[in-house]
């Protein structure tokens, strides 16, 4: 730009000239105060607008709007100038050395085309372009600095604070060189002390944020999804990033970035969809297809993000028939079947557990698709999960009895309840209970041969009172098989196991499962007599007054046999 002359005070045509190259110079740009820069300013305005108006033929629509956005000029500057802390705030001389820089270039490019000295009319049409942008620019950001507080806040705060605040401040104010710099800084801040940002930061910082990551800039959304990422593993900002809008942006770039954008971004999309509600919202934003995209085609890191993410979904019911219509489940059980990360198949496996465990067409889909093999297979390996098990359980009234024993299912279960954590074999007994309410007899004869008998009853000492109450569930209802009934009499911890069931506390919930337990054993005078010794006749008069089922029957039998011993002895003396 040419050494155009500037007027700063009294008479236009008659007073000391500063160079405008002095004015761009950035050493001497920084000592010049806001009211200095105001003037400048103010001054230029009408020249650039006379110069506008003078331009005759060339470009008449663009310079329309040129001149339209200078005539706005002033109402901003006067604005501007009259916030208490205008002098105080180097956002505020940034701002009008960057009004002042357009300026400028309207007065020049007005002059060129005048005199019709461009390079081209193409060039001079993207120049026009250029400057209406920047008008557009200054305008916003004056009016943002105007109606935001931020010069208040800046100016306000203690001298740390201060400078966190600008620096947040400009997220929304200025060219993108601007934002580029503001959200290096902010990286660097919050990997050095995020509680700095974290204590400073309010809701129209997170919303600048929000809008940064729909820039046209692929470096500044990714370095704001860096930022994003950030708040969001902090845990103090997820509520305001959501109501601003985040899921969208986060969902696109996702779906069309690469590189570290991308990972960032299912990384953050896999913390907020934790969230009951927001997962929600994700699915309503579209958010299923890009998430099955990952789990196929994606690397070890993206697949883990976006099932981790599918896992969250699938915890919402009326989602669950969505993510079958989109292709969902054979994505997972493919997760089962490929060399992924021991994370993706464990989030595949929960997620399935969810999809399972209602709608029937969803389960009649796993079943199509051969799901449970897979789920067999990963049963199998060192560490079988409570979700995997639970998944089984769910399916138990959609596979026939026949199946269940064709594939492999009992065997498994066994293996689950010799080795299983506590969650998985509770899920396993629980499939137990399953597979004798809807099976033949027959079943649960192959039920005991697994092997199963004997961990049930080794179970009944567990701590957990559910864990108590599924495992003498599934015995009671293996016992129906005589064969069953031989092995629970000839288990040593049988009876003491079941007797110490009897307790009347009303957190023992498997007492009303013991009771038929006993019954069944009563054929046996050794299991009469254990039960007798541990006490069971005590617990049983207690659980005749609460009524509970069974346990009147089971009284009388013990006390009849009691009798007659007491009669023999004495008899025999």
């Amino acid at each position: 730009m040419g050494a155009l002359l500037l007027s700063i005070s009294g008479n236009n045509n008659n007073l000391n000239p500063i160079m405008l190259e002095d004015c761009s110079n950035s050493m001497i740009a920084a000592r010049r105060s806001a009211e200095e820069w105001l003037s400048y300013a103010q001054s230029r305005v009408p020249v650039a607008l006379e110069k506008a108006k003078e331009v005759n033929g060339q470009f008449p629509g663009r310079w329309k709007i040129i001149i339209s956005k200078l005539e706005q000029i002033p109402a901003r500057l006067s604005d501007l100038s009259s916030h208490p802390c205008f002098s105080k705030n180097t956002l505020c001389r940034e701002q009008l050395q960057a009004v002042f820089r357009s300026l400028n270039e309207a007065a020049e490019l007005a002059g060129v085309c005048m005199t019709e000295k461009y390079e081209g009319k193409l060039r001079m049409q993207s120049d026009l372009d250029a400057l209406i942008g920047k008008l557009d620019l200054n305008l916003r950001d004056c009016g943002l600095l105007i109606k935001s507080r931020v010069l208040g806040d800046v100016s306000s705060a203690e001298p740390e604070a201060g400078n966190l605040k600008e620096l947040l401040a400009r997220l929304q104010i200025g060219h993108l060189e601007s934002k580029h710099n503001a959200l290096d800084s902010l990286i660097e801040i919050l990997k050095e002390d995020a509680k700095k940002v974290l204590a400073v930061a309010g809701q129209s910082n997170v919303a600048a944020l929000v809008q940064l990551l729909t820039a046209t800039s692929p470096q500044i959304r990714e370095k704001t999804v860096s930022v994003v990422l950030m708040l969001v593993e902090s845990g103090a900002f997820e509520n305001w990033l959501v109501s601003e809008g985040v899921l969208p942006p986060l969902i696109r770039l996702a779906e069309s970035s690469n590189g570290i954008g991308k990972e960032n971004a299912m990384i953050a999309l896999q913390r907020l969809s934790m969230s009951f509600d927001t997962a929600r919202i994700i699915v309503g934003h579209g958010g299923v297809p890009p998430m099955i995209e990952i789990c196929r085609i994606g690397d070890s890191t993206l697949q883990s993000a976006a099932a981790c993410v599918l896992r969250n979904l699938s915890i919402i019911p009326e989602a669950r028939q969505t993510l079958a219509d989109e292709g969902v489940v054979r994505v997972m059980i493919d997760l089962l079947n490929w060399d992924t990360s021991p994370e993706s198949r464990e989030y595949a496996t929960e997620c399935l557990q969810n999809l399972t465990s209602g709608d029937e067409s969803v389960k009649r889909l796993f079943v199509s698709e051969d799901g449970v093999t897979s789920l067999l297979a990963y049963l199998d390996g060192p560490s079988p999960h409570e979700s995997s098990v639970v998944a089984l359980k769910n399916l138990i009234g959609s596979i026939s009895g026949e199946v269940l024993v064709s594939v492999g299912v009992l065997p498994r279960l066994a293996r689950v309840l010799k080795s299983g954590s506590p969650g998985a074999k509770h899920a396993a007994a629980a499939a137990i209970c399953d597979i004798c309410s809807s099976t033949s007899i027959e079943t649960k004869r192959l039920v005991g041969e697994a092997g199963c008998i004997p961990l049930l009853v080794a179970m009944l000492e567990a701590k957990a009172n559910t864990t108590r109450e599924v495992a003498a569930r599934a015995t009671v209802s293996l016992m129906a098989c005589r064969r069953n009934r031989k092995e629970v009499k000839k288990d040593s911890k049988s009876v003491p196991n079941l007797v110490a069931l009897l307790d009347v506390s009303p957190h023992n919930t498997a007492k009303k499962y013991a009771v038929p337990c006993l019954v069944l054993l009563l054929s046996s005078k050794r299991c009469k007599r254990l039960m007798v010794s541990y006490g069971a006749i005590g617990y049983l008069k207690k659980l005749v007054e609460m009524d509970v089922a069974g346990a009147k029957k089971l009284l009388e039998h013990l006390e009849i046999g009691k009798l007659r011993r007491l009669f023999s002895k004495k008899y025999n003396t």
